[in-house]
């Protein structure tokens, strides 16, 4: 049976792109110049395109045309790396993206280059920001009820550099860290890196086991806690306030670092105030734009003591890995506008959004989230195996997270992070349903 015109064109294009005889960028023709190359009608040069769009390899820009897209790229419209390459929908990563945001990104390009003093983006900015920048984004803190001037604000090439750098300039090798019996991995493998001692503790329904935590401090010279107390990744607990303060009465007692991780805090609102507001002299927050703005838009920030500054600013410069002048002067404009604020609380909606519909999806299985986190912690029945079932889904084209990234124990719960924040509602529904029934059996 022979194929319909439209599809032929498709896959001709399909294949030059794929084949990287279209590269990422290029413009292709216009809706009538691919009607008078083809001898096709007006319907069915749009549905070429349209088509070549749904399966991600080219995107529609208002008043400009039609692009290729760089398909190696992990986006958060569901064009991810792995949909790409196997027809799977990817639920290990976060990469929250919302309609508009290419267009955000244009027009601030647009202002920044309207601007009087571009030759100062040619230049490498000191270690931790320039003075302004850092009083721009010590003023964005205050929406995570931080507040300190910007002399104790550093700017960083995303959260993670953010962790490693305070690692660097304030742990040495050896160095017990308390961390939580379920943790981010990234600081799992900075921790190994930097051959510190893990020492996990147990995990409460609202939080750390600060009891097991002064246990272990009277046990063991404890130098640091890794904590995430707002949005826990993986499990989405919110420390409540008590014990905010209780964890900085333990720092102050024993004389403990506290890194307080807030990657995902902009996603409770309203929060308790950060641990950093209880102990400001024996914590460093860390955090970036990666998750509430873009993840290619690395920029992290670290909030610290003074008397750790200089420490933390030579770890920078250490590190060889400075921001970009141009991507911290984008992320700047952005929070002087109000533009991240304004992302911020359509995210907030969006993962409310995507919570709901995993809780109607997955309605009866044990289920441990946040109501507005872009994640979802399942754990399995006793009788079955996580491994067996990330396998069975994948084999379906659903990937999913095991808990043995995350477990800092040896032993390991059966139990999927699910990431709900990387593919389109309709794709997520999709692959939740197939989590349903590997899971619960329907």
């Amino acid at each position: 049976m022979t194929a319909p015109r439209y599809q032929s064109i498709v896959d001709e294009l399909a294949e030059r792109i794929r084949a990287g005889k279209l590269l990422p960028g290029t413009q292709l023709p216009t809706v009538r110049m691919l009607m008078k190359q083809h001898r096709i009608a007006l319907g069915t040069a749009t549905r070429v395109y349209a088509e070549l769009a749904s399966i991600g390899l080219v995107v529609g820009e208002t008043g400009r045309g039609t692009f290729v897209r760089d398909t190696t790229l992990s986006r958060g419209n569901g064009v991810v790396q792995q949909s790409l390459s196997a027809g799977a929908i990817d639920l290990t990563f976060n990469y929250p993206s919302l309609p508009g945001q290419d267009e955000m990104l244009r027009e601030g390009l647009r202002s920044i280059a309207a601007s009087g003093d571009l030759d100062a983006l040619l230049h490498s900015s000191p270690q931790g920001g320039r003075a302004h920048e850092r009083q721009t984004v010590a003023r964005h803190l205050r929406n995570r009820g931080i507040r300190v001037p910007g002399e104790q604000v550093m700017i960083v090439n995303g959260a993670q550099q953010g962790l490693a750098v305070t690692a660097l300039a304030l742990l040495s090798p050896g160095d017990v860290v308390a961390i939580d019996s379920l943790s981010y991995p990234g600081m799992k493998a900075l921790a190994q890196a930097m051959r510190l001692e893990v020492v996990p503790v147990p995990i409460e329904h609202d939080g750390t086991d600060l009891h097991a935590l002064e246990v272990l401090c009277k046990r063991r010279k404890v130098s640091a806690v890794y904590t995430m107390t707002t949005l826990h990744n993986p499990l989405g607990h919110v420390m409540p306030e008590p014990q905010r303060e209780r964890l900085a009465e333990l720092a102050q007692r024993y004389g403990l670092l506290i890194i307080e991780d807030g990657a995902y805090a902009f996603l409770a609102e309203p929060a308790p105030k950060p641990v950093f507001t209880y102990a400001p002299e024996h914590t460093v927050y860390v955090s970036g734009l990666s998750k509430s703005v873009a993840s290619g838009l690395r920029l992290g920030f670290i909030a610290a003591p003074m008397r750790w500054v200089p420490a933390l600013e030579r770890a920078i410069g250490v590190s060889t890995w400075n921001t970009p002048s141009l991507t911290v002067a984008l992320a700047c404009h952005w929070i002087e506008h109000g533009i991240v604020d304004t992302l911020e609380q359509r995210k907030r909606n969006d993962a409310r959004r995507r919570q709901r519909l995993a809780r109607r999806v997955l309605h009866g299985a044990a289920l441990t989230g946040y109501a507005s986190s872009y994640f979802l912690w399942l754990t399995m029945p006793p009788d079955i195996r996580a491994d067996a079932v990330a396998a069975s889904l994948a084999r379906d084209g659903v990937l999913v997270t095991t808990a043995e990234p995350f477990a800092t124990t040896a032993a390991v719960p059966h139990a999927l992070r699910l990431a709900l924040g990387s593919v389109p509602l309709p794709m997520l529904e999709a692959a939740l349903q197939k989590v349903r029934g590997v899971v619960m059996g329907g």
